[in-house]
């Protein structure tokens, strides 16, 4: 990823979650997350005009995901260092608004998945991921669904293995505070640790038939 002249350095998670008015928020793989539950589609799309509002104000561009359970509101990673540098006003602003209208945030929903595809050292697979499935390259080694509504794909080479043969697992990005409670259930629904070496920051795990699955909290405590 690049800086552009014209927009400022983005900000860490930490520097997110050092800013007031965002104990609501957290930082997922794709950048800082909110959910708000509501009692109705109507109650929950009242939330959409402030959001708006917020946005053009603090130059951010979010995703909203508006649902009769509630809304989702998201500040994607653009192409660029960092967080949007926005962000924390943004996220202060529309927490006040969400309360106001009496939505509940609800941190412990707050999520993002990707699909880490590992390629062998001699293939590049993305330019085949992203015909397929219509994404667009994101950084050196990403791809991104254009509307953002797919998982994004992170493509990176493996060594010492055969051509021809794929190896993929997700990668779950949850809150720092809810790691622990994510792998402790994953491993009581069956699953096996297979590394926790690098825990908090991830685990890997794998299914009972050993397909894997990464719990990853490090993109919420980043520096």
């Amino acid at each position: 990823m690049s800086d552009t002249n014209s927009e400022p350095r983005g900000i860490s998670a930490a520097a997110f979650h050092r800013a007031g008015g965002v104990a609501d928020w957290r930082v997922t793989g794709t950048g800082p997350q909110a959910v708000f539950t509501a009692t109705s589609l109507t109650h929950a799309a009242r939330l959409v005009d402030p959001i708006a509002a917020a946005a053009e104000r603090f130059g951010v561009r979010p995703d909203i995901d508006v649902r009769p359970e509630g809304v989702v509101v998201r500040v994607p990673y653009p192409e660029s260092e960092g967080i949007p540098a926005g962000s924390p006003a943004f996220a202060a602003a529309v927490s006040t608004a969400a309360a106001e209208l009496g939505l509940t945030p609800d941190p412990s929903l707050a999520q993002s998945v990707g699909v880490y595809v590992a390629q062998h050292s001699q293939a590049d697979v993305r330019p085949f991921f992203t015909a397929a499935l219509g994404y667009e390259p994101f950084g050196d080694t990403d791809a991104v669904d254009p509307l953002r509504c797919g998982p994004q794909l992170a493509f990176n080479p493996i060594t010492g293995d055969v051509p021809a043969r794929g190896r993929t697992h997700f990668d779950v990005f949850v809150p720092a505070d809810r790691a622990q409670a994510r792998v402790d259930a994953a491993l009581a629904a069956g699953g096996r640790l297979v590394d926790d070496s690098h825990a908090p920051a991830w685990w890997s795990l794998a299914s009972p038939d050993n397909h894997g699955v990464d719990i990853a909290s490090w993109t919420d405590t980043y520096e």
